[in-house]
């Protein structure tokens, strides 16, 4: 499809093979493109071992970038948004532990620096359109006229759900050129262009989190409130003392693994508790849950198209959408009813409402 003519469009290029060539499609379907590299965090103050040699905000990916817009004939820029990102995505990530709850970053990046403070410092540029990398597209919904997020053509790559918190007036000057294209589809294209970038290794981590162990970096740049964070107990289902916990901030709902626990059989951690400074463990039925509350509600359509309405909603990244009911509850908070129990609703993480495989909302989990 050829753009109109003229039309700007900023591409957000992390140095890898998805952005490089969005790019690329960008300029061949005649947009007047600008690759932009943001850096939020770098290895020197991360710590850890990577798991590969290239990661997200490392010197190679900006190398990577400019390289591939150098080839492309189109301008590279490099944006310093580590103030921000510290401001909004670590704060909440370390706050977000230490109330008990288990943070997203990456869709709190997503939606706060990567599309809502970019596109502000792009203003000045009369930029008209913002695009990505991310497996998803941009569809209107027939009912409303508004646009949501699809998911992408790629199941196994689609990144619908860490969209949802895009606003509707940012997601309406947004591109996602790979939406119809799988991961396959892309390394073939990138190596028939013979493109720099085309066999570079995926970034499956947190990029400020490199090595995969959140816990090692709260204890490296947070000593602090690691250091304040007081033990507690572990209580089993029968109300019990069976250990002590190391501080809430090293606990997921969920978790199996690390509890230091000698039960005789496989407990998982069902209930955080900050106010008491407990952890309830149990089996996995005891995880298990039909109803929970979700609020920072972000909507991509009228709610009178959501609510009292068939939706499913998904509550992690890996997990698969699930029905369910949703009222209000107040201005701040709403209410999830599953059909069936689902194991681990997790506060802090994203629950993401579809329609016909549309995004047409997400939240944060509150409470279960």
């Amino acid at each position: 499809m050829t753009a109109p003519t003229h039309k700007k469009v900023v591409i957000a290029m992390s140095g890898g093979v998805d952005s490089s060539l969005a790019a690329r499609l960008l300029v061949e379907q005649g947009y007047d493109v600008i690759g932009v590299t943001m850096k939020f965090w770098g290895y020197i103050d991360t710590g850890g071992q990577p798991t590969h040699e290239s990661n997200c905000c490392s010197l190679d990916d900006i190398n990577n970038a400019k390289a591939e817009c150098a080839t492309l004939g189109i301008p590279h820029y490099t944006l310093d948004m580590s103030a921000e990102f510290k401001q909004i995505v670590i704060k909440n990530f370390v706050s977000e532990y230490q109330a008990g709850r288990t943070p997203n970053p990456c869709i709190i990046c997503n939606t706060e620096i990567k599309w809502h403070a970019l596109l502000n410092k792009l203003d000045d540029l009369e930029v008209d359109y913002l695009a990505t990398g991310h497996y998803a597209r941009k569809i209107k919904h027939k009912a409303s006229g508004k646009w949501v997020i699809g998911r992408g053509k790629d199941l196994h790559k689609d990144q619908s759900y860490v969209l949802w918190g895009i606003r509707p007036e940012d997601l309406e000057r947004t591109l996602f050129p790979l939406g119809d294209l799988s991961k396959k589809e892309v390394r073939a294209l990138a190596s028939q262009a013979d493109m720099h970038t085309a066999d570079t290794p995926e970034s499956m981590e947190i990029c400020f989190v490199p090595d995969n162990d959140y816990r090692r970096f709260l204890n490296e740049q947070y000593p602090e409130m690691v250091a304040s964070a007081p033990t507690g107990d572990f209580i089993n289902t029968q109300g019990e003392v069976i250990g002590q916990h190391q501080g809430i901030y090293n606990y997921t709902i969920g978790q199996r693994k690390g509890l230091g626990l000698a039960t005789g059989e496989r407990v998982f951690v069902n209930k955080i508790d900050v106010e008491k400074n407990v952890i309830h463990v149990g089996n996995r039925a005891a995880a298990e849950a039909t109803t929970f509350r979700v609020n920072s509600c972000n909507w991509l359509i009228p709610e009178e198209h959501i609510f009292n309405t068939p939706v499913t909603v998904q509550i992690r990244y890996n997990h698969a959408a699930k029905p369910a009911t949703i009222t209000r509850i107040d201005d701040e908070e709403i209410k999830v009813i599953f059909e069936k129990p689902e194991n681990a609703i997790t506060p802090g993480q994203s629950a993401v409402f579809f329609q016909d495989g549309y995004v047409v909302g997400g939240g944060i989990i509150k409470s279960v």
